[in-house]
Parts: structure tokens; C-alpha cells; sequence
């Protein structure tokens, strides 16, 4: 772990894993804020970058009671996974949201952090395996 990051390794492209992870986002109404193509952004500046997306998402229903315990944590939410290609094997990577209970004045008690970090660790289990979560 690396301040709060957790990464596991994934077993299809990240194009598919991508898929993979929005595919979980919907099946639990999991709000999509945005997909940042930073190889796509590379590339449109004549630059090489191996694949590599961060996927942002979150449900205002249970961040909204992060922000409340410290507003200041809001630079952390919504929730993001990064999926990069490292050398040839996928990676899926986020913050453990109990981290935001040592970063800020969120009570590790509360129970929207534990909410946030099931949904997570879940997320990058179906996002690293396609074919088992199908």
C-alpha cells in the first residue's frame, strides 16, 4: 500500500477491464462522472503512453456524508480507479477510502467509509476478472 493505494492485477485488456468496471458501476446504479483516456491524451500531443484510464464515479448519497464529517475531503470524491497496461499486464488501482479517516476529520466509524470501501474492493474483483463477473 502506498498512502492508502491499493492494486491488484487484472486478467484482461484494460479496454476490457474498463468495460468490466462500468459494467459493475451500472449494474449497481453507480453514477459515471467521467472516463479520462490519459494514452488517448498523450497520443493527441503526438506523445506514446501506454494504455491507461482512470474511471470516475460515486453516489452523492453516500459521499455527501464524507463531506459532511470534513468538507475538506472532498478533493478526494467522487470515487476513481485507475486501469493501466504495465508492460503487457493490466492493473487496477484506488484509494482505500479508510484513508480519508487518517487525511481528515472523518470518523473511521462511520458507516458510509466501510460502505465505500466493500463497494471498492468488489468493483476491482469484478473489474479484474470480466469473465468470472459475467
Amino acid at each position: 500500500m502506498t498512502h492508502g493505494l491499493l492494486s491488484r492485477a487484472g486478467t484482461a485488456s484494460v479496454a476490457a477491464t474498463v468495460a468490466a468496471l462500468q459494467a459493475a458501476l451500472e449494474r449497481r446504479a453507480v453514477r459515471v462522472f467521467a472516463v479520462i483516456d490519459h494514452s488517448a491524451g498523450a497520443a493527441s500531443v503526438g506523445l506514446t503512453l501506454a494504455d491507461e484510464v482512470v474511471v470516475i464515479f460515486g453516489n452523492p448519497a453516500v459521499g455527501t456524508a464524507i463531506m459532511q464529517a470534513d468538507p475538506r475531503s472532498g478533493i478526494e470524491l467522487p470515487l476513481r480507479m485507475l486501469i493501466w497496461d504495465d508492460c503487457g499486464t493490466t492493473q487496477i488501482a484506488y484509494e482505500d477510502p479508510h484513508a480519508l479517516a487518517e487525511r481528515y476529520a472523518v470518523p473511521l466509524s462511520l458507516p458510509q467509509l466501510e460502505g465505500m470501501a466493500s463497494l471498492m474492493a468488489q468493483l476491482a474483483d469484478e473489474a479484474a476478472n470480466p469473465a468470472a463477473a459475467s
